[in-house]
């Protein structure tokens, strides 16, 4: 299950504490921390549009930009096995690994369905 909201093009994760009895979220892919909380899901939504507004607007004032930016580089580890599986498959397709990697996250990207195939209920 994917426990996140979307507001104004952002995303955050959320998270319930039963302890406290109170939601609460994080903003992802911005580049500081931004949290915030509510006791009932329109609590949460509300505090996530207020948490957004004033994190856009406090990045304008500082005059920086508030998503995180990305290289489009990243390490990924995969046993020996799996990384000789799939430099196969490339060379059967006569596409670099770099390539095949590239097209098999576009595609699960674009197939967010997946995810629950492949992680289920977390």
């Amino acid at each position: 299950m994917i426990n996140s909201l979307f507001c104004d093009g952002y995303t955050a994760s959320i998270y319930y504490s039963p302890a406290d009895e109170v939601f609460f979220g994080k903003l992802i892919g911005v580049n500081d921390l931004v949290t915030f909380e509510g006791t009932s899901v329109e609590a949460l939504k509300q505090g996530m549009q207020e948490a957004v507004d004033d994190y856009i607007e406090t990045c304008r004032l500082l005059g920086k930009s508030p998503e995180k930016s990305y290289k489009g580089v990243f390490n990924v580890r995969v046993s020996s096995d799996l990384h000789k599986k799939i430099a196969l498959l490339a060379s059967q397709y006569n596409v670099t690994l770099n390539d095949f990697v590239k097209s098999v996250l576009q595609y699960a990207s674009s197939h967010q369905e997946i995810g629950a195939e492949v992680f289920g209920e977390r």
